[in-house]
């Protein structure tokens, strides 16, 4: 399918801490030795957003309240239906692919089969119609990219408050021009290439290059 990398829908969540702390629970370092190993317990709130790069797309996972509450599969869930999906009202459905990663909270019975009422066989994901890689941030523009290329800027001014974070938040994603992303995801192409070409190893000569 020609341009067929436009047509998809990359999604993923991401904690933005008050101190600025970095999640790092996608990271992993090898060693010969037996590595010390420390947990880093944050103590500071934070809000968890859901990002859809297509155009770009974001919704903060709130309760009833308007309280920050932590992704689980029923949230996950509940935002697809009463945000996402009536985001799409402004795109042509049928010519979308939805692609989401294997985290627990995303692979519910239920949500896996919301998506596929939604998309059809358009859906990359595990327990999806077509599996997408587990562990595979390198391959996730969101990951990649864009996260860390918004972090940079929300706390360039270091927010004090979970209401000035989420301003920022807003502030840095409304900046973001169009043509930034089709470079994302042109970039995306050149991952897969590289994939192909070495079996699925590691690429980290073009991991952190646009």
């Amino acid at each position: 399918m020609v341009d067929f990398h436009k047509r998809i829908l990359f999604s993923n969540e991401a904690h933005f801490w008050l101190n600025g702390y970095v999640n790092k629970q996608n990271c992993r370092n090898s060693s010969e030795a037996n590595p010390q190993v420390y947990v880093e317990t944050p103590l500071h709130p934070k809000n968890s957003l859901f990002g859809a790069l297509y155009g770009l797309v974001e919704s903060f996972f709130k309760n009833d309240e308007g309280h920050n509450v932590t992704v689980n599969s029923d949230r996950y869930r509940a935002m697809i239906i009463n945000f996402f999906i009536p985001e799409l009202n402004n795109h042509d459905v049928q010519e979308l692919w939805f692609q989401q990663d294997g985290a627990t909270c995303h692979t519910a019975r239920a949500t896996i089969d919301l998506l596929k009422d939604t998309f059809g066989d358009r859906l990359i994901s595990r327990f999806g119609p077509v599996n997408w890689p587990p562990r595979s941030c390198d391959l996730s523009p969101l990951d990649y990219f864009l996260w860390s290329y918004v972090k940079s800027l929300v706390y360039a001014d270091k927010p004090q408050t979970l209401d000035h974070l989420e301003d920022n938040i807003r502030r840095v994603i409304a900046d973001i021009r169009p043509q930034m992303l089709e470079k994302v995801i042109e970039n995306w192409t050149s991952r897969l290439d590289y994939v192909r070409a070495s079996r699925g190893s590691h690429m980290p000569e073009i991991i952190f290059k646009m």
